[in-house]
């Protein structure tokens, strides 16, 4: 996959996958994999570090919980396009990068990664779904948004951050930090409220969330939802916000996000072949056309 932009010094995540790959570092495969551990996902000699450094600054800076309501409600109101799953899939299939070092695919064929891994372990056709059009929310960039309010751990705005969010030194700059409504632990909410009642960081797990909330299954809308919201599902640094059935539904996101970190190799999946399953599948689940 080739892009024709020219990186930019002191740029913040120059592609979008850098947050990903970025992942792959903090979170590596613990199973074996074709590479050796020193092949994999090496950035000892790039400068993406820095620019995924800057990403988060930039993130624990700007997303506030005023920031997070804004952008409910400029982007909940979808009007910006409406459009079937295989336009908006052909749309941010616009979005290419050329910064991931072991591969070079399209986000379509990474989409298709996923959800054929999940579909190989032969999981329910919701959750083949969900693998792929999990990352639909992206078009966000293609709306003009920056990277930092689209992709990246996600987090509980509203109250004290936790020490297990990524690079949390920079919260320090973020307004809500010194606002004494948000120094306690719970916040604003009420403990063991369940994270319907919390408002997250902005970014496509939430706005893709609230585009299909009415057409899959809560486990679905789990993973698609907090799939970036790592403190919690690799940390568990937010239990006293969740409820009962918060603490069911993440088994299946601790499920579905080895599928997303690993799936990816250098063989792209041949999409012709499989498109006409997939719009059998999509059919199945979804109306003809969505609202961004």
């Amino acid at each position: 996959m080739k892009s024709t932009s020219k990186k930019k010094e002191n740029t913040p995540m120059y592609d979008v996958d850098d947050w990903e790959n970025d992942l792959l570092s903090r979170y590596p495969d613990p199973e074996e994999t074709s590479k050796q551990k020193e092949e994999f996902r090496n950035y000892v000699d790039s400068d993406r570090v820095d620019g995924v450094r800057e990403f988060y600054r930039l993130n624990h800076q700007f997303q506030t919980y005023d920031f997070v309501c804004e952008k409910e409600r400029e982007f909940l109101k979808f009007d910006k396009r409406e459009m079937s799953l295989w336009d908006a899939v052909a749309f941010l299939n616009t979005l290419v990068d050329d910064s991931d070092p072991d591969i070079e695919l399209d986000q379509l064929q990474h989409l298709l990664q996923t959800s054929e891994a999940i579909r190989a372990d032969g999981h329910p056709d919701w959750f083949v779904l969900t693998g792929f059009i999990h990352d639909m929310g992206k078009v966000l960039c293609l709306f003009g948004e920056p990277q930092w309010a689209v992709v990246g751990d996600t987090f509980p705005v509203g109250c004290a951050y936790s020490d297990k969010i990524v690079y949390p030194e920079f919260f320090k700059d973020n307004p809500d930090y010194s606002d004494e409504r948000f120094q306690t632990k719970s916040g604003i909410y009420e403990a063991h409220c369940g994270l319907d009642q919390v408002k997250m960081s902005w970014g496509h797990d939430e706005y893709l969330y609230q585009i299909v909330k009415d057409h899959l299954p809560d486990p679905a809308l789990y993973m698609i939802r907090y799939h970036s919201f790592y403190a919690q599902h690799r940390e568990a640094a937010y239990d006293h916000l969740m409820n009962k059935k918060d603490h069911e539904m993440f088994e299946w996101v601790k499920k579905f996000n080895p599928y997303d970190l690993y799936s990816k190799a250098p063989t792209p999946p041949d999409a012709k072949a499989l498109k006409p399953y997939y719009e059998d599948l999509v059919a199945k689940y979804l109306p003809d056309t969505l609202k961004f």
